[in-house]
């Protein structure tokens, strides 16, 4: 790829439609490529920014089910909310499309025909769970069990959000559907699969050695980790009804899998945008591809969408992937099922009109290279101390003083002093040097290096005092604020990636309109006798009672979290009286105790419960309690539970324990010592 492009493809993740966007999103994502393509605008390149609304998956059918809609009336919804938030907050996509349109199905029915036509899948048939009662086969998400690894008895097939193991649905005790509540029988059901270990010498030469230099490191570090464990195909079909359908025979009630089709939007939503021309954007050599995504997404944009392509055949290859990694609240990581989040759309309800405090805010606060925090205090701070302080107060003066001393006309430069002319002379270093940072995806260093420019007029004001020159020499004070002046039309074009409305209120402050990136070096962009308008500020203070309402939001959130939890869990389906006497409860004495290597949360006990030879028992209880602590201690033992290898230890049964709202253990015993084998009348 040359150095200088014929055109640009950027992309930015898809948003999922299953809730509004947070600011987490926007600090890894929307944020960074904004600024990167209103850069490349500003250089007068040929980009088209392309994104849309990922509509399809088993979370929005979750979703729907609990509240009685349909699957579509849910994306329609957040589609919505989703694109009408980026569009005031002033992400300047060429399109904003979505994953259920005809046109992305007949793309990505389109792209699956080819590769099965092609031979490029492999066809294999699985057990998969089938829940008889609902008459279907169910997704991952749809399964809920006892969590092998630390206990908990509402743990997803796909992964336990309690201790954040990765499982698949078999490895779950006493598994049951979220549709009735009965337990689910394995089924044969055939699927596609995508044989990523065929590709895996292609993509070790194309990541590994072919972008050692010029990825981010998190990105090809991931990758590297993902190729050297080893590389297995990955099914791109699934039993589910809402999706784009499989488009081959013998695939009825079968879709195309949410991280196949997804993907493949960005290429439907270009053809929505440009019908005609849709090709050169995707498949043209001259044009470099680009995408913006969290590190979650590392996986999908970097190993398996390119091997998509690469097996398509027809497709360009992504040039970069300048992934961020995760944006935490308050010290908290972002959730959105506990609603602990700064969400878009109430955020640009609560601050009408200042959209560029948030944008400055997360760039500078953008996790690059690691998890950052964003907090209220700190929003509240950069935009009183350097946004209002520093910025807004260099601009304010200059035009102010140029109103009160010359009638609001830029003053003629009557000779330049060394001070004059250093200062010009790094107004011309500034555009290059911000542009390098953006290049190399450093959009926080490249908003630190633009506040310098900030610094270094307020500083050269400060040092020169015009107000008090003014007194004794006008023409010097005419030269001060006509050097002054220039450095605020630079704003104009530098600012307007960063901070696009402030940008455009600069521009008519100064009566000017952005040029392009090189032309934010000029020396004289105002020329001498150019009428400004009115000065008016840029950025306007946040006072204490507004971020303490934002606080008490969050702390709001917080409690009612905490009350929910404190509310008995609904009871389950009623068992017969026959069913439970199927269960063997006793009383056992902790004879020994020891953590699991390699875990945090496991326990390996042994339990005497009267006979010859003490039971082993494996129960994720490691971060309530110290191994010394149990032995002795009586407890409550599941006899009769299926034996089960956790860790390469044969579990044989389950200690029952008492869980408060708060998380915390707590042993179920007898009120007094018992011998050991006792049963639970």
């Amino acid at each position: 790829m040359s150095s200088l492009p014929q055109r640009y493809t950027v992309t930015a993740a898809l948003p999922y439609a299953n809730g509004p966007v947070h600011i987490g999103h926007l600090a890894g994502v929307y944020l960074p490529a904004d600024i990167y393509v209103r850069y490349l605008r500003a250089q007068q390149r040929d980009v088209k920014f392309i994104c849309g609304s990922d509509e399809h998956g088993v979370p929005i059918t979750i979703r729907a089910q609990k509240e009685g809609v349909t699957p579509q009336q849910v994306v329609d919804k957040y589609h919505a909310i989703i694109r009408d938030s980026f569009q005031e907050f002033g992400v300047s996509f060429d399109i904003y499309s979505r994953t259920s349109s005809e046109t992305h199905a007949e793309v990505a029915s389109g792209f699956f025909r080819k590769l099965y036509d092609e031979g490029k899948f492999i066809e294999q048939v699985s057990e998969q769970y089938y829940d008889e009662k609902a008459d279907q086969f169910l997704a991952d998400r749809y399964i809920v069990g006892t969590c092998p690894n630390c206990g908990n008895e509402n743990a997803y097939g796909d992964q336990c959000e309690k201790c954040g193991t990765s499982l698949s649905p078999t490895e779950l005790i006493n598994p049951r559907s979220m549709l009735s509540g009965n337990q689910p029988v394995l089924r044969e059901t055939k699927h596609w699969y995508l044989p990523l270990d065929q590709y895996e010498p292609w993509l070790r030469e194309w990541i590994v050695e072919g972008h050692k230099q010029d990825w981010k490191a998190n990105v090809y570090g991931q990758c590297k980790s993902w190729i050297d464990q080893g590389l297995h195909p990955r099914a791109v079909t699934r039993d589910l009804d809402w999706g784009v359908p499989v488009p081959v025979a013998g695939a009825e009630g079968k879709v195309l899998y949410v991280w196949f089709d997804a993907p493949i939007g960005y290429i439907s939503a270009t053809k929505d945008l440009l019908p005609d021309t849709w090709e050169t954007y995707w498949k043209d050599q001259g044009t470099k591809l680009v995408h913006f995504i969290g590190k979650d997404n590392i996986v999908f944009h970097c190993i398996i969408f390119p091997t998509m392509l690469k097996a398509h055949g027809d497709y360009i290859l992504p040039d970069n992937v300048p992934a961020n990694e995760f944006l935490n609240l308050e010290g908290d990581k972002i959730s959105t099922s506990r609603n602990w989040a700064v969400w878009l759309h109430e955020y640009l309800q609560d601050f009408p009109g200042q959209a560029d405090v948030l944008r400055y805010v997360l760039c500078a606060n953008a996790p690059e290279t690691k998890d950052n925090d964003f907090t209220w205090k700190d929003f509240q701070a950069r935009n009183n101390n350097e946004l209002v302080a520093n910025l807004g107060n260099f601009v304010n003066r200059a035009v102010v003083l140029t109103h009160k001393f010359f009638e609001g006309k830029v003053p003629a430069a009557v000779g330049f002093t060394t001070e004059d002319e250093d200062v010009l002379r790094q107004l011309q270093e500034f555009p290059a040097r911000i542009g390098e940072l953006i290049d190399n995806y450093r959009f926080r260093d490249a908003l630190n290096e633009l506040m310098n420019l900030s610094r270094l007029g307020n500083k050269y004001l400060a040092d020169q005092e015009p107000w008090k020159l003014i007194k004794t020499d006008e023409a010097r004070t005419g030269t001060v604020l006509h050097v002054s002046l220039q450095l605020a039309a630079a704003f104009v074009t530098l600012l307007e990636p960063f901070l696009p409305e402030a940008a455009a209120r600069l521009g008519r402050m100064l009566n000017t309109e952005k040029g392009t990136w090189p032309q934010a070096a000029r020396p004289d962009a105002l020329p001498a006798g150019h009428q400004l308008a009115e000065a008016a500020l840029l950025f306007t203070k946040i006072e204490d009672a507004t971020v303490e309402a934002q606080v008490q939001k969050l702390l709001d959130t917080k409690k009612a979290n905490e009350l929910a939890a404190a509310v008995a869990a609904p009871a389950k389906e009623d068992v017969s009286f026959e069913q439970f006497q199927t269960m063997d409860l006793r009383i056992g004495t902790i004879v020994a105790a020891e953590k699991v290597a390699k875990t945090k949360k496991l326990l390996k006990l042994s339990v005497d419960l009267g006979f010859d030879e003490p039971r082993t028992i494996v129960s994720g209880i490691a971060e309530h309690f110290l191994p010394e602590a149990l032995i002795g201690q009586q407890v409550q033992v599941l006899l009769n539970l299926a034996p089960r290898e956790i860790k390469g230890i044969q579990s044989q049964g389950m200690l029952l324990m008492a869980e408060n709202a708060d998380g915390v253990l707590s042993l179920m015993q007898p009120s007094s010592p018992v011998r050991p084998g006792s049963g639970v009348a």
